[in-house]
Order: structure tokens, then sequence, then C-alpha cells
């Protein structure tokens, strides 16, 4: 098969150099452009990936994506481009992306952008171009999985639960946890409410509450509560097929104590307060306090991620649940964390079904962009060990 796609990641983080490995292994890259406002940092993910591939295929580009006129300059050529740039910046990347005529997928995490998103199918699909937001590994894989439990349940599916979580292998205490994103995202994840369909309806659920524990075999006994944004538009999608979609996220015991008492003390508050007539940001001050202690040294996160989908209905007249579970770890062999595989991997297959003319032009939400049936199918080639059992 000749290799003629050209692709650009924008913001060359952790994640979204685990998308351009990806791609540079299955998805006929030519070439990919590996952008980032700091140069260093493009130059290390393109040296890292030519290696990893063994071919020259990836560049460097210094660019800040603060710059319109330039990041659309960037894009012309460009058959997809992966948006790895914080959520504030995803809308006007979207923008960029249709003027450019270069399909996207992006990391999200942020719901309401994604809703802004969608309001601009029209001028996707006028582009030919795809958009496929909130790609990743919570939202994303989580959501295929999601998704996926729904169509093996088919008419008799009520209800989804899913958890999720990333977490080190050999936790420390006191913290039992390290950082495979930027600190904020921890931070948002933690703090407002999120949309879950329950009763049939969209229910606004707080984050951090509706503690319970699980047991989550090899790894032992782990806690779970709600978290923001995982569910991202799939409750949505299903409201008029189920009566439950809900998502939950999973961590080390002990985890939510601390950071439930961390929000009930007002730290994740981007409200100046007055301390000795200084006006101070609670958040800025609580990461950086905090981010130092869930840095691991030397920047080796040996992490092991874990998920878990429970279909609920009826299936041939009886009642029935369908199990899928992952667990994915780190890869010694590419130096790849489980969070980056999972991450990075989940936005490179949805790309390299927009590439290969799969996804309708325009603007799809992540769980209907593809047949979930499909997406697993080429998760299952990438080695992820996907395993499902079906209960009575």
């Amino acid at each position: 098969m000749s290799e003629t796609f050209r692709y650009a990641i924008i913001g060359s983080g952790r994640q979204a150099t685990a998308t351009a490995y990806d791609l540079a292994r299955y998805s006929r890259a030519a070439e990919i452009i590996m952008a980032d406002v700091d140069g260093a940092v493009a130059e290390a993910a393109a040296a890292r990936i030519n290696e990893l591939a063994g071919r020259a295929v990836a560049a460097p580009r210094r660019l800040d994506v603060r710059d319109y006129d330039a990041v659309v300059d960037a894009l012309q050529g460009i058959d997809l481009v992966v948006c790895g740039v914080p959520f504030i910046y995803i809308l006007p990347m979207t923008r960029a992306a249709i003027q450019a005529q270069a399909s996207m997928v992006d990391f999200g995490g942020h719901t309401d952008t994604v809703f802004r998103q969608l309001e601009l199918d029209e001028a996707a699909q006028q582009a030919g171009i795809c958009v496929v937001p909130d790609c990743g590994m919570g939202p994303g894989m989580n959501n295929t999985l999601g998704a996926y439990a729904a169509e093996l349940l088919g008419e008799g599916a009520r209800a989804v639960y899913l958890w999720d979580g990333g977490l080190m292998q050999d936790p420390v205490p006191p913290w039992n946890y390290q950082l495979t994103f930027h600190i904020n995202g921890l931070t948002n994840e933690y703090y407002g409410e999120t949309a879950f369909l329950r009763g049939g309806k969209i229910t606004m659920v707080q984050g951090l509450t509706e503690y319970e524990e699980i047991d989550f075999p090899p790894l032992g006994k782990l806690e779970a509560f709600i978290t923001t944004g995982g569910a991202s538009t799939a409750p949505y999608t299903f409201e008029r097929k189920l009566q439950v979609y809900q998502n939950k996220t999973c961590r080390w015991p002990g985890h939510f104590a601390q950071f439930k008492a961390f929000q009930e003390l007002g730290l994740f508050e981007e409200t100046p307060v007055e301390v000795k007539g200084q006006p101070v940001v609670p958040r800025e001050v609580y990461h950086a306090l905090l981010e130092p202690k869930l840095t691991a040294p030397a920047g080796v996160v040996k992490d092991v991620c874990v998920m878990r989908c429970k279909g609920v209905g009826t299936k041939g007249g009886q009642e029935a649940a369908v199990i899928i579970e992952l667990i994915d770890y780190y890869d010694a062999a590419t130096g790849f964390t489980a969070m980056e595989r999972l991450t990075g991997w989940h936005a490179a297959i949805m790309a390299q079904f927009i590439v290969e003319g799969e996804v309708r032009k325009g603007v799809s939400r992540m769980e209907l962009a593809v047949p979930a049936s499909k997406f697993i199918a080429r998760a299952k080639e990438r080695g992820f060990n996907i395993k499902e059992r079906w209960e009575s």
C-alpha cells in the first residue's frame, strides 16, 4: 500500500507523539509535521518518531496556535491535523482546519466546546473535510466501549455503565498518583458538573461525588467516583435509546478523600482571593505546589490504564449484561505510557478511518463517526487486550 497522506500534529506533547507514531506505522504517512510552540519539543518529538518508525517521516516546526493565520498556512496541503493543544484553542483550530480544508481529530475533554464544534458541521461539509472531536482515552475509548456494548445488545440495550482510570503500576504514598497529562486537565475533571443519562433524561451530576469501591482483577480494589467530561456527547446521543449512560473514574484507594478535601477548601477555584493585600488565584497556587509532587522523576511513568464497560438490557428475550474490559500497561519497547497509547492511538485510529473515507464529511460525534465494532477491531490490531463476556 503506498504512503500517500500528509499529517500535522499541533501540540507535540505526550499523547500527540503517540498518535504520530501510530500514524507512521498504520496510516500511510508520507509526512508528519510535528508542530509545537516550543521548537525543542517539536524537534524531540520528530526525532523520536523517526527513530521508532525507522524512517525519516516526521519533521519539526515551531508554531504558536494563537497565531491563527500561521496555523492556516501550516495546514495547507495537509490531509489531517491532530489537535493536541488545550481545549481553549480547539474551536479556533477547528475553524482553521475548515479554512485550510484539512480534516481534524482532537483530544477534547470539554463537552461545551464539542457542541460548538458541531455547529460548524455545514461549514466542514462545504470544505469537504471530516472533524471528529473528543478522541482519546476518556473521553474517547471509554465511549467507544460504551457504543460497542449498546451495539452488542441491539434493540434490547437499556443501560451503559463505564469505569476507567490511569494509575501508577506501583503506587507511592502519600499521593499514589502520577501525572500523565497536564495538571489543569486533572483539576478540570474534578471540577463542575457533567451530563449523564438517567431515567432516560439528561441529568447534571457534580464532579467528585458518588464514591464507590470496585474490584478490578488483577489490580485489586480501586475507588471510583464521578468526574466531568468523560461521557462527552454520548448521553445525548443515546437519549432516545437508553435509560442510563454514565462514566466514573478509577483511582487507587485514598485518592478521593485527598482531592475532595482540596475541592472543599476551594483550591480548584479560579477567582482570586486576597492574601495579605495581594490577589491570589487558588488554582494557580494549588498547581504550583501539587504538580512537582505528582511528576515522576526523569519523566518516567510506569502506569496501567483500566477500562470497564457494563451494558445491561435484554438479548434474545432474556435479561443479559455484557462486560467489556481493557487493561493496558506502560510499554518499555517504545517508551509510551498506557495513557499515551490509549489516548494517542484512539485518535490515530479515528484519523485512519477518516483518510480512508469511512467517516462522513462534516463534524461528527465520536461515538457515531464509525461503527464501534469496526473501531474495536482496529484497536485489537494494535495489541490492545479487549475482553468481553456475557452474564445472564
